[in-house]
């Protein structure tokens, strides 16, 4: 019976991977953080929630009273419309099908809508090849968005 002279148990060769401090395989902590960095993991997390919320949307109607939706705080503050709202109810109604409908309740963000899924889309097909997109908007392009936003608000307050 020998006794160690520092007062540790001997570690075995194989402690946490492999000997001589080397760690061959990460450990769960680690390998869930390198996939929470991944380029794909923030396009595939948008798409399951997006899928979630669809879901979800679809057996509800915003068009009725009582729904457990949210609710726009700037038309409970003002009575007036924002840029988004209506949006609620235009994803409903395309889940249904209903084209008019959707274009009635919000017919800005119908129309941003494909270039919406085209941008998506290719974040998404870049962050699977492992390369990662950054949507870069010059100063114009940011003032003309904000424009129209600000324009499509007072129209559609105004009509």
């Amino acid at each position: 019976m020998s006794v160690e002279p520092t007062g540790r148990h001997p570690r075995p060769a194989d402690h946490r991977g492999g000997g001589a401090g080397r760690r061959p395989f990460p450990g769960p902590r680690r390998r869930a953080a390198a996939l929470l960095r991944h380029p794909a993991a923030a396009p595939l997390g948008l798409l399951a929630a997006g899928a979630a919320g669809a879901a979800y949307l679809y057996t509800r109607d915003p068009h009725l009273p009582g729904q457990a939706l949210p609710f726009c705080p700037w038309r409970r503050l003002t009575g007036l419309q924002c840029p988004g709202c209506g949006g609620t109810r235009m994803a409903y109604d395309l889940l249904h099908g209903d084209l008019a409908a959707a274009w009635h309740d919000n017919a800005a963000l119908l129309l941003a809508l494909p270039f919406v899924a085209a941008w998506f889309a290719v974040r998404l097909r870049d962050g699977l090849a492992g390369r990662r997109r950054r949507l870069r908007m010059g100063p114009r392009a940011v003032a003309a968005l904000l424009a129209a936003a600000a324009l499509w608000t007072v129209g559609r307050n105004l009509l």
